[in-house]
């Protein structure tokens, strides 16, 4: 958007964690920074009138009826953690957040070139955007806890990573399917 531009393109106006998205992964977009492939985001023209604001929490009026139905569905990220991010973040402060962001997208960089069969990124994407980091490290463990795993063929890696972090989304009741937006009419 003209003369929108932000320097934290990890973590989102609104709340959502642009460092996992599949999207910025890609290179496709750089968040809502600015930028080529950057699209135009009613949140930044939001930003742009209440002076600027780096986050939507910083703004008198957060959370406002633009945060209405937003969770309701997914796009290529899930929504649904975006409020309990945005609290988390400001729990634990920015810095501390980013940090654990950047873990997660660690975690996430060692599944997609080790685990990935061509058929799983979204998934992958998926439980590391939604399930906790100290789930993740867990799961982590357990994959490098069975050094048989490297001679198998990928296919059969990547079985092994999606049952552990299927069994943890389950035990913690988390989907890890996208929402689709339920249907106007």
């Amino acid at each position: 958007m003209k003369g929108f531009t932000r320097t934290e393109t990890r973590f989102s106006l609104c709340g959502l964690n642009c460092a996992l998205c599949s999207m910025h992964l890609g290179g496709y977009c750089p968040g809502c920074g600015g930028g080529a492939g950057n699209q135009s985001c009613a949140m930044a023209k939001c930003s742009l009138e209440h002076g600027g604001v780096s986050f939507c929490w910083q703004c008198p009026k957060y959370p406002c009826s633009r945060y209405e139905g937003f969770d309701d569905g997914d796009s290529f990220v899930p929504h649904r953690n975006q409020q309990q991010d945005i609290a988390l973040a400001r729990t634990l402060g920015l810095d501390t957040y980013l940090a654990q962001l950047e873990e997660k997208r660690t975690i996430l960089d060692v599944l997609l070139a080790h685990y990935n069969d061509g058929r799983r990124k979204t998934l992958f994407n998926t439980a590391v955007y939604l399930l906790p980091l100290d789930d993740l490290q867990s799961v982590m463990s357990a994959l490098d806890s069975r050094p048989e795993l490297a001679g198998l063929p990928i296919k059969e890696r990547a079985l092994a990573a999606v049952e552990l972090l299927q069994e943890t989304a389950d035990r913690r009741n988390i989907s890890l399917k996208l929402n689709k937006k339920p249907k106007q009419r």
